[in-house]
């Protein structure tokens, strides 16, 4: 019998490493046979909350956060689209001239999660943004992400244009910093364990099994390990 895991993936719109994160995931996932049931669910993380409603460029916005140069931004490009080969995913980074706030498209990610549409709406906003240079913030593009995921765009345009699922999304992302994670992607597992960062399909390999091994073993043990990309919240009685 497969081992059901919940499965909350820290994540934000705009990262590419989030995306990459889920797409290893998966692999590792298909790759482990059955041997895990996975119910993936979405926490939202703004990486960049105060941006201005039009957003910034994208170049001078990674130079003034960054300190990166020109031929660095160029670099870690280059390596996020060899990572995302791997996995089966082309970055457009040519139609991604600037970056944006995320907040009201994740307030929509939280209410696809009670259509049971929350992944489709989140992977057709990675889309939108890392393939076809849209604009998250904007209220036709993202309504139009949400007809394209047979979700209701009509009700998504009420959503957006009221504070509905605002307090929601601030409450998601208060426990988030309770759980000490400032950086994404992070995937909670069982709401007890943490992995930090967008492993490769090996190390997510070598953690599920670890879990798996764990709660089939005894589920009131301590799972112990040196490696700082992987903790323990707590241990359940």
């Amino acid at each position: 019998m497969p081992i059901p895991l919940k499965i909350d993936i820290v994540s934000d719109i705009s990262c590419p490493w989030c995306l990459i994160g889920y797409r290893t995931l998966l692999q590792a996932l298909d790759n482990l046979g059955g041997q895990v049931l996975a119910d993936i669910h979405w926490m939202p993380f703004e990486l960049n909350p105060n941006l201005p409603a039009g957003g910034q460029d994208i170049t001078e916005h990674i130079q003034q956060k960054y300190g990166a140069s020109a031929a660095q931004s160029q670099g870690a490009r280059k390596a996020l689209s060899e990572r995302a080969a791997e996995v089966g995913f082309a970055f457009n980074f040519q139609e991604r001239s600037r970056i944006y706030n995320t907040f009201d498209a994740h307030r929509l990610v939280h209410w696809a999660a009670e259509q049971g549409k929350q992944t489709a709406l989140k992977l057709a906003l990675f889309d939108l943004y890392f393939c076809h240079g849209g604009n998250p913030s904007n209220l036709q593009d993202i309504c139009k992400t949400v007809g394209d995921t047979a979700l209701d765009a009509a009700e998504a345009l009420t959503i957006l244009q009221s504070n509905r699922y605002a307090a929601e999304v601030r409450q998601q992302q208060e426990d988030v910093r309770d759980r000490e994670i400032y950086a994404v992607p992070a995937f909670i597992i069982n709401d007890q364990f943490l992995i930090s960062g967008a492993q490769t399909v090996d190390v997510f390999e070598r953690y599920l099994n670890k879990l798996t091994k764990k709660l089939l073993a005894e589920k009131t043990s301590i799972l112990r390990t040196r490696d700082s990309s992987f903790r323990v919240f707590s241990t359940k009685n």
